[in-house]
């Protein structure tokens, strides 16, 4: 059994597959929490796998992909939300102040965070039923619709029927209305639900926010553009909110969020940072519960095909883990100015070369920038 490694330094491993005549070029990218988080016995056998030729060789992976060559590629992106498409930990600790070694206000970026922290409590509690459910976290918000009976809840009054704990099918069903409502405003965007005051704060917030992290927030947004086809459209309030094999699912870019957070706040957040236009909410999961390895699966389950591509996208231990679980390629932020991959920076070419190391390649998305 191997011990913990403690380095202080990211390390990079550098390396090439040869296949059918084809060389890829393979980067492994471990920032130094993974390293003292993760066993080494762990990490050098993906990297035997990666390098030997076992069930992660592009090469195999291409056998299965194109099997169907006249369908169109799907990549589904799974992203980490926090220190990811966001910046807000590392805001209210500082650190991402830091890194920049005097040259940035570190008080400043710490009362930005406090602010956000305020905006998403306020928005949780006053438009999302947080207060009444934030013991009853569930991973998405269709976890309970098989409850929902579909009653039109126009004229519900939600402050008077008692909800609490989820462990009957009544309690149940009370928090599958809730849900229904959430996500009914998270699909009507954030313009349509709060006050024009309230929202003259959040945009003047979000323009401070982006300008002190050098353009982080609107360069991820852009990011997602890049990589998204969009969200539906909404059932009707009075409808049960059900999943559907809907547009997502035949798109060729889907992007998943899977956040450590809870689901309310996480919701929240995408709202804040105008998000919620670019990933549905059935696209939303909270692995605070279940662990993030579980929440892949689910995904994996959902959108699983013979030309289907994952990829996944984001900062902490977990989800290197995760991926690592479901042999799909890990592209790693780090929010630092030296960070390998971080916003602005990141591009879809970058994202694909990481792709391509497991998949076969894609010449749409390897031209992409």
């Amino acid at each position: 059994m191997y011990g913990l490694l403690d380095v202080s330094i990211s390390h990079r491993l550098f390396s090439s597959i040869k296949w059918e005549g084809k060389e890829y070029q393979c980067t492994l990218v471990l920032g130094s929490s993974l390293l003292q988080l993760l066993k080494l016995e762990k990490v050098m056998r993906s990297i035997d796998v990666l390098l030997d030729g076992d069930s992660m060789h592009p090469g195999k992976r291409a056998k299965i992909t194109t099997q169907n060559s006249s369908n169109k590629k799907m990549n589904v992106y799974i992203w980490d939300m926090d220190e990811t498409l966001i910046l807000l930990k590392s805001l209210l600790n500082g650190t991402y102040a830091e890194g920049f070694n005097g040259s940035k206000d570190v008080q400043k970026g710490i009362y930005i965070g406090k602010m956000w922290e305020k905006h998403i409590l306020q928005i949780c509690d006053d438009y999302f039923f947080y207060e009444q459910i934030e013991n009853y976290n569930k991973p998405l918000l269709d976890s309970l619709s098989e409850y929902d009976d579909g009653k039109d809840l126009s004229d519900y009054d939600f402050s008077k029927d008692g909800v609490s704990s989820p462990h009957d099918d009544l309690n149940k069903k009370k928090l599958a209305y809730r849900h229904r409502i959430i996500g009914h405003k998270y699909e009507q965007g954030l313009r349509n639900v709060i006050d024009q005051d309230t929202m003259k704060q959040l945009d003047d917030l979000y323009e401070l926010t982006d300008s002190y992290t050098d353009r982080w927030l609107s360069s991820a947004r852009a990011f997602l553009e890049q990589s998204s086809e969009g969200k539906n459209s909404t059932p009707h309030l009075a409808a049960a909110n059900r999943v559907t094999e809907s547009s997502d699912s035949k798109s060729d870019k889907v992007n998943i969020l899977v956040t450590a957070g809870s689901l309310i706040p996480s919701l929240v957040k995408c709202f804040l940072f105008r998000l919620d236009d670019l990933i549905m909410h059935q696209n939303v999961y909270s692995s605070w519960d279940v662990g993030k390895p579980k929440c892949f699966s689910w995904i994996k389950d959902r959108f699983n095909g013979p030309n289907v591509q994952f990829c996944v996208i984001g900062d902490g231990w977990e989800e290197c883990e995760a991926a690592q679980i479901m042999k799909w390629p890990l592209v790693q932020i780090d929010h630092r100015p030296s960070g390998f991959h971080r916003f602005p920076g990141l591009t879809l070419k970058t994202v694909g070369y990481y792709i391509s190391v497991i998949y076969e390649p894609s010449n749409s998305e390897s031209d992409e920038k």
